[in-house]
C-alpha cells in the first residue's frame, strides 16, 4: 500500500504526486472524473483545489473527494527526476 507525500497540479488534469518510496509521478485524471464526488473536478478551479490531507495520506479537493493514493501509484507515468537539458548546436572546439 502507498502513501502520497506531496502533490502539486500540473497542466490540465496532471498531477505532479510524490510517494513514500521516494517515486514522483505525472497522474492525468482526465478520463477518471466521473460519478458524482469526481464529476465537479472537470471545473478546473477546483481541480487546481487538489492538496495533500496527511491524515488520510492521500490528495483531496475541496468538494470533498479523495483518491486512493494505490490508484494514484498504479496510474501515474514515473516523472523525470531533471528536465533533459538540449543544446541548439553543438559546442565549438577551440584549437
Amino acid at each position: 500500500m502507498h502513501f502520497v507525500t506531496s502533490v502539486c497540479c500540473e497542466a490540465d488534469y496532471k498531477l505532479r504526486v510524490s510517494f513514500e518510496d521516494g517515486s514522483v509521478k505525472i497522474v492525468d485524471l482526465a478520463d477518471h472524473l466521473e460519478g458524482e464526488m469526481f464529476l465537479p473536478l472537470k471545473d478546473l478551479k477546483l481541480f487546481r483545489s487538489a492538496h495533500l490531507n496527511p491524515d488520510l495520506d492521500t490528495v483531496v479537493w475541496d468538494n470533498g473527494s479523495d483518491m486512493s493514493p494505490d490508484f494514484l501509484y498504479a496510474t501515474g507515468i514515473t516523472a523525470s527526476k531533471s528536465p533533459e537539458l538540449k543544446v541548439a548546436e553543438p559546442p565549438a572546439h577551440y584549437g
